[in-house]
């Protein structure tokens, strides 16, 4: 399976999310809420905290940039298909990152 089947294989699994766009990258939803983007052959996970970290320090992980003008997005890691083994964890977290914001909104 190549970058973007395992991105939809996962985005897919992850309970209530809707496959849509953000920044004209495909990206997974919840509730209107995007926790997951595919973007050169890496998938992009929205996470916080000591997660984020980490995944931040994987080889070849690196903020979120969607316009390659220097202005990364702080929550956003993008993570190389070289650790597409650490994609369907890093989905789950994020996901659930964003139903916990999506509940302290309401």
């Amino acid at each position: 399976m190549n970058a973007i089947e395992t991105y939809e294989q996962i985005g897919q699994s992850v309970p209530n999310a809707v496959s849509s766009h953000m920044f004209g990258k495909p990206c997974f939803k919840i509730e209107g809420k995007a926790f997951a983007s595919f973007f050169q052959e890496a998938m992009v996970f929205k996470l916080t905290g000591t997660i984020r970290e980490e995944a931040q320090q994987l080889e070849g992980a690196l903020l979120f940039d969607p316009s390659g003008k220097g202005r990364p997005m702080k929550e956003w890691i993008q993570v190389p298909f070289a650790h597409k083994d650490r994609w369907p964890e890093l989905a789950a977290i994020a996901a659930q990152y964003v139903r916990s914001q999506k509940t302290r909104m309401q």
